[in-house]
């Protein structure tokens, strides 16, 4: 592998970018960049690879501690390239849709309205309220023993969510809380004072429309 002295002026990082756009380079060539230069005894790339190596392998425990385990890099780097990941996944939040009501969720969700199946779906959201993501936990019918705890707040925590909103469909077609329903948000509202992140709401959604828990006052 040629170090980024011998590679031709076109094959360089920067230079590629300017020609082609950040959507063309690999992730060690973006990283390179971010880095700027490497250390003693090893170019930018060969460090960029190492470090892309412990992305793809451990990101979501990634901190300036397992980074500056990389031999020859340093605090400054490291943090250079933990800020940029932050700074990225701030502004992709922002631009996520922000929930602000019951009905913002049923819209966000109102294609889970007309299955079939019961979906028992995740929403995480950032402090801000903005979606951080969504996700289906359980497909069949709904009981407390099968809706477990666990489930729904593994995502959350790795997400670093603020606070969740579940939501699950009645194919039936009926917007009323059953038995298990309030059984299943009662239960997820403890754990949630225990863990730490808001329950926010349990949605209902059915074609004609949606059961709030929170507008119902029952959370």
């Amino acid at each position: 592998m040629k170090s980024i002295r011998e590679l031709h002026k076109h094959d360089k990082p920067r230079e590629k970018l300017a020609a082609r756009g950040a959507a063309g380079l690999k992730n060690d060539e973006l990283l390179a960049i971010v880095l700027g230069s490497g250390v003693q005894g090893k170019d930018v790339r060969k460090l960029a690879r190492e470090i892309i190596c412990m992305l793809d392998s451990d990101f979501e425990t990634l901190s300036l501690d397992t980074l500056c385990g990389i031999h020859g890099l340093g605090s400054a780097k490291a943090s250079q390239i933990l800020a940029s990941i932050e700074l990225s996944r701030r502004y992709l939040i922002q631009h996520n849709k922000r929930i602000t009501s019951a009905e913002d969720v049923y819209h966000e969700l109102k294609p889970f309205s007309c299955k079939s199946q019961e979906h028992f779906l995740v929403m995480t959201l950032d402090g801000a309220s903005h979606i951080i993501n969504t996700r289906t936990v359980f497909i069949g019918t709904l009981n407390q023993s099968l809706v477990h705890p666990r489930e729904v707040f593994a995502d959350a925590i790795a997400d670093r969510a603020a606070g969740i909103i579940v939501a699950h469909n009645h194919p039936s077609g009926t917007l009323a809380a059953s038995r298990a329903d309030i059984q299943i948000t009662q239960r997820l509202k403890e754990v949630a004072a225990l863990v730490g992140i808001e329950l926010l709401d349990h949605v209902i959604l059915a074609k004609e429309g949606y059961y709030s828990f929170s507008d119902e006052g029952l959370l």
